[in-house]
């Protein structure tokens, strides 16, 4: 690979990872905005999402060398999509009503880790050594910023929050770990689209549970922040890194991506006010640290 294709490669990655980390800013802003639950914003961002999943995977499935799914692997990724793009947003989305953008982001971020774990319970990994030192660097740093947090401003949603957005990255740890089973096989450009139409399916049905069929009404601004949620944060984001993937493959994108929590700090700083304290500094660094030892390791 040439080295101008290989350097687009990196900044697709490196803009996708810069994407991703604005959705908790678009999350606060938009808590700000109006009294919204969590379901009705999920449910705005993949009513804008969808159409573009929809069409890739219509484009996909119509391609002549698609190899179609089996009933197993279409139950796979069924499965998969409700966890990681339902269950684990709508559990990240509850939890941001407590917690700063800037903590969400970190524990999320220590996901690696859990997947790390569930690979050794559920497949019989090894854990060398030096993941095991990786583990307790990034609980260590998760630990410096939570105590940071509660110094700041103290409440118990603090707890509330941190375990909500605890049970969003253990749940998107197991759709890692479930996806690098089944990605292998259908492709992930085809998984991706077809988990986010399973995904939305759940999204749906759960908000019509909650608040039947009537069209609810929300004011311009936050039709306008889960729209630009839905592009920025999850639709473009989405292809970018895939593209990366296949670029210079999924550990430089891991390494590439590292950035999020960072990214994430820095745009709550400037559009939501919250401050860069010491603790958050060294924290970041400690959990950056144990993340990218592991990915190396792997």
């Amino acid at each position: 690979m040439n080295r101008s294709n290989y350097a687009l490669g990196y900044a697709m990655a490196l803009v996708g990872a810069m994407m991703f980390s604005a959705k908790a800013i678009y999350v606060k802003l938009i808590y700000r905005t109006e009294a919204i639950d969590a379901i009705s914003m999920l449910a705005l961002r993949m009513a804008f999402a969808l159409p573009f999943y929809v069409i890739t995977a219509i484009v996909l499935y119509r391609r002549p060398d698609n190899v179609k799914l089996t009933p197993k692997q279409w139950c796979w990724v069924a499965g998969l999509g409700l966890l990681g793009y339902y269950i684990s947003s709508l559990l990240d989305f509850l939890g941001l009503a407590y917690i700063s953008a800037g903590l969400e982001r970190l524990i999320l971020f220590l996901y690696p880790t859990f997947a790390l774990l569930i690979g050794a319970v559920a497949f019989k990994r090894k854990v060398t050594r030096t993941q095991f030192l990786a583990l307790a660097i990034a609980y260590a740093g998760m630990l410096v910023v939570f105590v940071g947090d509660i110094r700041q401003e103290w409440s118990p949603g603090v707890i509330t929050g941190c375990l909500l957005v605890l049970g969003c990255a253990v749940t998107y740890a197991f759709y890692i770990v479930g996806g690098g089973e089944i990605i292998p096989k259908v492709g992930s450009m085809k998984f991706t689209a077809y988990a986010l139409c399973f995904a939305s399916l759940g999204i749906f049905a759960q908000y019509f549970v909650t608040h039947g069929a009537e069209v609810r009404h929300f004011s311009r601004e936050t039709y306008w922040l889960c729209f630009q949620m839905a592009i920025v944060s999850t639709v473009i984001p989405t292809f970018l890194t895939s593209e990366g993937i296949r670029k210079i493959g999924s550990g430089n994108t891991a390494i590439v991506t590292s950035i999020g929590p960072v990214a994430t700090i820095v745009q709550a700083y400037i559009f939501l006010g919250e401050p860069i304290t010491w603790e958050q500094l060294a924290g970041t660094a400690l959990v950056l640290t144990g993340v990218l030892m592991i990915g190396k390791g792997k």
